[in-house]
């Protein structure tokens, strides 16, 4: 076996602890190019529409592109519309920073909160904690998603009106729950700026295209600033959905993740699959979830910073690869989309791990390191890198019952302190902690699961499975909110329940 890791400028895989070896590989490799997956990938940077269920183009690769590159959709170039956001983002950006963009009464802006949910929270909150060594310490980011109204509640209860600002991004301006806590902000804001109306336009920007219903809420279109159809939701955190990013971090640290983004699309483009870091990663996800019936992966960073990543990839994973038919339709008949979770080390370590260790399903890892902390103190760098590797080392190759009988543990007692090993992981090692190499990183699974996808021949970019739940609801909310008992055409379960919440809201306002 030859399972040498592979490097594309700082991003390090090695995956030979996987179940494996040069056949595997070369088989796979073979798979890869009988779905045609190099096709696929042109097909993605040429602009073809391979979101065939919306008839849309997929170029999130678009957002990360330098400028004067040409990426053309419908026959226009669109880099240049993305570097018009971008440069819109930038001076809106630094005037939050500088302290220039004063609130409605004067006073500087020192809180953003951004209102979003999905690919509009998932990517700008992870992002920002991510890098939070790098942004601005003088002002404070929090992030409201939820329509449970704890959520708006905690993320304001300590802050002042006259120095916060919102950002609501909402592609239609019409998303329930972003809607519901976008009104919601603006009646916090008028509590406390004295309901003058005019404030909201000092204190609320939009990540929108529905300019009348951004002017409607009170919003100056001239503080809105768009995106895209040809970008998914789980792929848009660059976009102008990454507008708290940027404030955060400032446009130069804003555009070194972009470009570490680009250098990844690059790499996934032109590089041998053979030593194409998102292939493989893809084309090992798939062996493990089709020829061993692995059904989950543990994302498991050994990196504070990354503690909402395995949040965000859930997203990203299981909403593009959800999927129980092909593109043509037809029904599939094998796995796809397996779960993807996970927590950081070493806090996993004394939660779950044992059940990857010692349980009877088979739970592949990517372990994901930085060789250099962006806080140094003492050992605990070194501390930290040791337990990563002790774990995968200690997955792989496990402790046999001879061993466990040298230290002169009981016979009864073997069993327990057995380890099988054989339990598959990847590891991902960058440098260090950069904008550029969380771009980097984001990419390699984005790409990643793209191809998976292609293996599966499945759309990665549509989402159809979230559309029922939401008009469901809206039919279910008049039916809780109706002054009289209405009429219920659900399933028994759900007119009981129904009928069990009116019951507790009738006895507590009476």
């Amino acid at each position: 076996m030859n399972m040498s890791p592979l490097r594309s400028r700082e991003a390090y895989l090695d995956y030979s602890k996987n179940r494996i070896n040069d056949e595997t590989v070369s088989l796979l490799l073979e798979l890869a190019q009988e779905c045609g997956l190099r096709e696929r990938i042109d097909a993605m940077f040429r602009s073809d529409k391979i979101n065939v269920s919306e008839k849309r183009a997929v170029l999130h690769v678009a957002l990360r592109a330098p400028r004067g590159a040409d990426i053309r959709v419908d026959g226009r170039n669109v880099v240049p519309d993305v570097h018009e956001v971008l440069d819109k983002m930038a001076k809106f950006a630094d005037r939050l920073r500088s302290g220039e963009w004063k609130g409605h009464t004067g006073k500087r802006i020192r809180n953003v909160i951004n209102i979003g949910i999905g690919g509009s929270d998932l990517g700008p909150v992870m992002a920002y904690e991510a890098l939070r060594h790098y942004s601005e310490r003088s002002m404070t980011f929090r992030f409201v998603s939820n329509v449970d109204g704890t959520d708006f509640a905690e993320a304001t209860r300590d802050l002042d009106a006259e120095e916060t600002m919102f950002i609501v991004s909402s592609k239609t301006f019409t998303t329930l729950e972003t809607m519901t806590n976008a009104r919601t902000a603006r009646d916090w804001l008028l509590a406390g700026l004295k309901g003058d109306g005019k404030a909201i336009a000092k204190h609320c920007v939009a990540v929108s295209t529905n300019a009348a219903e951004v002017a409607k809420f009170g919003i100056d279109t001239a503080n809105m600033f768009g995106f895209w159809d040809w970008v998914g939701g789980r792929y848009s955190m660059d976009s102008a959905i990454g507008l708290s990013t940027m404030v955060a971090l400032g446009p130069d640290n804003f555009r070194a993740m972009l470009d570490g983004f680009h250098q990844m699309h690059e790499h996934f483009r032109t590089a041998p699959f053979a030593r194409n870091l998102p292939v493989l990663l893809g084309l090992i996800a798939v062996w493990h979830n089709n020829f061993f019936g692995a059904n989950t992966i543990a994302v498991l960073p050994y990196e504070q910073y990354l503690k909402r990543f395995p949040a965000y990839l859930q997203q990203l994973t299981m909403e593009s690869n959800g999927k129980h038919v092909t593109l043509e339709g037809s029904q599939v008949d094998y796995d796809t989309g397996p779960v993807y979770w996970g927590e950081p080390g070493t806090n996993g370590q004394h939660s779950f791990y044992q059940l990857i260790h010692q349980g009877t399903r088979l739970i592949p890892c990517d372990f994901i390191a930085f060789a250099e902390s962006l806080n140094p103190l003492g050992r605990h760098q070194d501390i930290l890198l040791a337990n990563m590797l002790a774990q995968a080392e200690a997955l792989a190759f496990g402790k046999t019952a001879e061993e466990v009988n040298a230290e002169g543990t009981p016979d009864w007692l073997v069993p327990h302190r057995l380890f099988e090993g054989d339990r598959p992981s990847n590891t991902i090692l960058l440098d260090r902690l950069t904008p550029q190499a969380l771009g980097k990183l984001i990419a390699l699974y984005e790409h990643g699961v793209f191809t998976q996808g292609s293996i599966w021949n499945v759309d990665c970019f549509d989402q159809w499975g979230v559309e029922l739940g939401k008009a469901l609801a809206q039919r279910i909310i008049p039916q809780l909110e109706s002054a009289t008992d209405p009429v219920l055409e659900h399933d028994s379960s759900t007119n009981n329940l129904i009928r069990r919440y009116r019951n507790h809201r009738r006895s507590t306002s009476a």
